[in-house]
């Protein structure tokens, strides 16, 4: 089992999350590399919980299912948990956000691309739309008139 870990500064919001539903899911945008050959996979991969994929020789289902270019193995990925609210804190601490199982196959990083919702930490506003690809976010809180923001994300894939 493997852990989706964040570290990261929250001002203003907690509870940061993917928009992962059944009617919205959310895409988790990996690196793959081959765990017999090593070969590390040219374009990112997107997983999606939701999602299952028939493994050959009807060895059942998981939400990724992939071929080695190089060794021709057949990989396979599930996601076990769905998403954990990342939590502010001072100082801002390492925190799992889902956690996959993965046979023949390691993801080396992790691209957060797609919408990320949060919620004020006084107010309680819920603010959707997050964009985190540039590694940082900043908005104003009406409710609290102040200014929220997320920054400083340190993204790591470690044993659960």
């Amino acid at each position: 089992m493997f852990a989706l870990t964040l570290t990261a500064e929250l001002n203003g919001v907690t509870d940061l999350r993917p928009k992962d539903t059944a009617e919205s899911p959310f895409w988790y945008t990996f690196t793959v590399q081959c765990t017999s050959c090593r070969e590390t996979h040219s374009n990112p991969v997107a997983v999606s919980r939701f999602e299952t994929n028939e493994m050959s020789g009807s060895r059942g289902e998981a939400n990724f299912v992939w071929k080695c270019k190089n060794c021709k193995r057949e990989s396979s990925c599930s996601i076990k948990t769905p998403p954990k609210p990342y939590t502010q804190g001072e100082p801002a601490k390492q925190q799992s956000i889902i956690e996959f199982d993965c046979r023949g196959l390691e993801f080396t990083s992790f691209t957060p691309e797609g919408e990320w919702l949060a919620d004020g930490i006084e107010s309680n506003t819920k603010f959707e739309g997050i964009d985190l690809q540039e590694g940082e976010w900043y908005d104003y809180d009406e409710k609290a008139n102040d200014e929220v923001s997320i920054k400083d994300l340190k993204w790591e894939i470690k044993r659960a």
